[in-house]
C-alpha cells in the first residue's frame, strides 16, 4: 500500500538526542528566581513532580502537562521561571539538519507530513521552536500529548495524529520514533509500519520488530520509496 502520511516522534527523532541531567537543570532554572536554599527544595519538588508524571505516562498511558509538573510540586508556574525554562532547554531543542530535506522530499511526494509526541509542554513552545528551525509550516498536523488524555503506544494518540494529518487508513502510514515500546509497538499495534531511530539511551525493548531500523533521517525516503511501489 503507498505511503499517504509519515509521522514523527520529536525527541530524539526530528530533535537529535541529548543525554540530560534533570536535575541540574531544574536547579539552574529554580536558581535564577528563588533564593540557595528554597532553589534546591524547589528543584527537588519540581524533579520528583515530572518523574512520577512521567512514570504514569509509561505506565499508565495517560498524559500530563508542564502545569501540573508545577501545581503537584507547589511551585508557581510564573512567566519568568516558564521563560527560564524555555532558555535552559533551548539549546537541546535543535531541529536535525537532515529533518527539512527529508520534510520537503516527502512533501513533493504527496506525502503527508505530522508529528506526535509525548511532550509536558505546550503546543506554543513547539511551534516556538518549529518555527524558529523553518519546520512549522512544512507540517500539516501535529499531535501533543499535553493536549489529549493519552500518551504512546495508545491507540487513540496515533489515531490522533493520523486525523491531524488528514489521514485514514493506519497501512497508508509510517511512525518514526526512537523507541521501541512507545513509538514502534505503539505504531505497529495501530496499523502502521514502524521506524526505528535507535539510540544508545533508550530502553530495548525486544517484542516488536521495525519495518526497517536507520540511523539518521536522511535514511528514511528510500524506505518510504519502496513501499510506495
Amino acid at each position: 500500500m503507498a505511503v499517504d502520511a509519515v509521522i514523527f516522534d520529536w525527541g530524539g527523532t526530528l530533535t537529535p538526542w541529548h543525554d540530560i541531567r534533570l536535575d541540574e537543570m531544574w536547579r539552574r532554572i529554580c536558581s535564577a528566581h528563588l533564593d540557595p536554599g528554597e532553589a534546591q527544595a524547589a528543584a527537588e519538588a519540581l524533579l520528583a513532580a515530572e518523574d512520577e508524571l512521567w512514570r504514569r505516562g509509561r505506565d499508565e498511558h495517560r498524559s500530563a502537562t508542564l502545569a501540573e509538573v508545577y501545581a503537584t510540586a507547589g511551585i508557581e508556574a510564573t512567566e519568568a521561571i516558564l521563560a527560564t525554562q524555555y532558555e535552559t532547554w533551548t539549546p537541546h531543542t535543535f531541529i536535525d539538519p537532515d529533518a527539512i530535506p527529508l520534510i520537503t522530499g516527502l512533501r513533493e511526494r504527496g506525502i503527508k507530513v505530522g508529528v506526535l509526541s509525548n511532550t509536558m509542554w505546550t503546543r506554543d513552545w513547539h511551534e516556538r521552536i518549529f518555527d524558529r528551525d523553518g519546520v512549522l509550516g512544512l507540517l500539516d498536523g501535529a499531535v501533543y500529548s499535553s493536549e489529549i488524555p493519552w500518551t504512546k503506544p495508545h491507540a487513540n494518540a496515533f489515531k490522533a495524529a493520523m486525523e491531524a494529518v488528514g489521514a485514514e487508513d493506519p497501512g497508508s502510514c509510517v511512525f518514526v520514533g526512537d523507541r521501541p515500546y512507545d513509538d514502534i509497538h505503539g505504531a505497529k499495534s495501530t496499523g502502521m509500519r514502524g521506524v526505528l531511530i535507535p539510540n544508545s539511551t533508550v530502553p530495548a525493548w525486544d517484542d516488536v520488530t521495525p519495518d526497517a531500523t536507520i540511523g539518521g533521517l536522511a535514511e528514511l525516503l528510500p524506505h518510504v520509496d519502496r513501499w510506495s511501489v
